[in-house]
């Protein structure tokens, strides 16, 4: 008599999960290679000075993190938060590797991180989904001062009309967020925390980079 056994179930936090941050963590960088000229752009738009303490949140691989270091200089701080594990190795790797001394990263979801430090400025690039959980965003303005500059960027939806250049956004993004849901304003939440909202739309709508600063 023979048995068949189902597979057991990966707890519902792990189920939410997308495979690019775990199954394809070690080849994330080559995948999302054409997202870089993006991720210098959003960089670009958050105002850093030689010295200060920028959060990365939702780190990843560690792609931002030289570009925000070269902006904060070696007397800087650059701490990075990432919730996946796999993802979190990689960039703990790579910070190895170049000898940054002052680049750490934190393994931990946004909504649970705890930092001792106070920042100058955080980073949202391409975290849809971090986006949308107003208790990661609050969690992460606790750890700013008064007058911080924060940056998010990523992929929306454009007009309506521009159907082809939606269909290719879908395409693009869908392995690396949860829930397309919020996709046409994923600042929506984040621009109630800060004042002095500025937002850029990028390539035909279907990209933005938002900037802002905490109350003072």
């Amino acid at each position: 008599m023979s048995t068949s056994r189902t597979p057991a179930q990966p707890p519902a936090r792990e189920a939410e999960r997308q495979p690019a941050y775990y199954e394809h963590a070690r080849s994330y960088n080559r995948d999302t290679g054409l997202f870089q000229p993006y991720r210098h752009a959003v960089v670009e738009a958050l105002p850093l000075k030689r010295g200060q303490v920028v959060l990365d949140v939702g780190c990843g691989t560690g792609l931002c993190c030289g570009l925000l270091r070269d902006k904060v200089g070696p007397g800087g701080t650059v701490i990075g938060i990432e919730e996946s594990p796999e993802m979190a190795a990689v960039a703990r790797e790579y910070i190895a590797r170049e000898g940054w001394r002052n680049v750490t990263v934190l393994q931990s979801p946004a909504e649970d991180a705890r930092l001792e430090a106070t920042a100058d400025a955080a980073l949202f690039c391409a975290v849809h989904d971090i986006l949308q959980s107003p208790r990661a965003l609050r969690n992460v303005m606790v750890s700013l001062g008064p007058g911080a500059w924060v940056a998010a960027g990523g992929g929306k939806w454009a007009a309506p009309v521009m159907v082809a250049v939606n269909s290719m956004v879908r395409m693009v993004h869908a392995p690396y967020v949860r829930s397309f849901s919020g996709f046409d304003r994923p600042w929506r939440h984040l621009e109630q925390l800060v004042e002095d909202v500025q937002v850029q739309e990028m390539a035909f709508g279907g990209g933005y980079v938002m900037t802002g600063r905490t109350p003072a």
